[in-house]
């Protein structure tokens, strides 16, 4: 069971109350926008769940609070401070106030780093576990590392042509440079597919541990049957 718990916060103190919630380990729920019809006036509301307090108190009778901060009575030219530099996923909801009310906020800070808010946190309300979180941030290691490799090799390669060949050397530098990059290109392409597999085994074993244990062994069967016929496919 959870309760509602409503904070009215004066607009210059909003970051201070996000900054205190996020010392607390509050996560980010959501946020929303709307118009007060009767004065033309906006209002926002910032919804947490305080993780730390909330599994205490699950653990104890199976409710948890739900924390909202509001502000009211903005008007539309004033300018709202973004918290995206505490909470990377409020983006949107920031985004979809101001393209729907044309609200000013500011001073988001974005970068999802190739994928969208991840969190590894225990319940409730986790996205993500903390073995495909890792298995996330490894692909995107092993991409990067790649891709330095054949720009790095491309780059070295076409230097020594250029060096051999002297002026007039174009067309036999550019050859150069398509030859590496086509190898490194190669490397970074197995190194990606290998890190992708090992992102989808990830995923898979969050979603088997989450299973009941013989429903769980019924999958993983299957999935070795398939994988056997597969092999067998590419052999034949």
């Amino acid at each position: 069971m959870q309760k509602a718990i409503y904070t009215t916060v004066e607009l210059d103190a909003l970051l201070s109350h996000v900054q205190a919630l996020k010392g607390a380990g509050a996560r980010f729920v959501q946020m929303h926008a709307e118009r007060n019809v009767d004065d033309g006036t906006y209002r926002l509301v910032y919804t947490f769940i305080n993780v730390r307090a909330a599994q205490e108190q699950i653990a104890q009778d199976g409710s948890y609070a739900i924390e909202n901060l509001v502000v009211d009575g903005i008007d539309q030219y004033q300018e709202i401070p973004s918290i995206s530099s505490y909470y990377p996923a409020v983006f949107p909801f920031e985004n979809e106030a101001h393209d729907l009310f044309g609200l000013a906020i500011t001073d988001m800070q974005i970068d999802f780093k190739g994928f969208f808010y991840q969190v590894s946190t225990a319940e409730p309300m986790s996205v993500i576990t903390p073995e495909v979180k890792a298995a996330r941030e490894k692909a995107m290691k092993v991409r990067a590392a790649a891709e330095a490799k054949a720009r790095k090799a491309a780059a070295e390669k076409a230097a020594a042509a250029a060096a051999a060949a002297g002026e007039g050397a174009g067309d036999a530098a550019g050859a150069a440079v398509a030859q590496p990059t086509a190898a490194a290109g190669g490397d970074a392409q197995h190194d990606e597919a290998a890190a992708k597999a090992a992102l989808k085994a990830a995923e898979m074993e969050a979603k088997l541990a989450a299973m009941d244990p013989e429903k769980a062994a019924k999958v993983r069967a299957a999935l070795a049957a398939k994988a056997a016929r597969d092999k067998q496919k590419k052999e034949a």
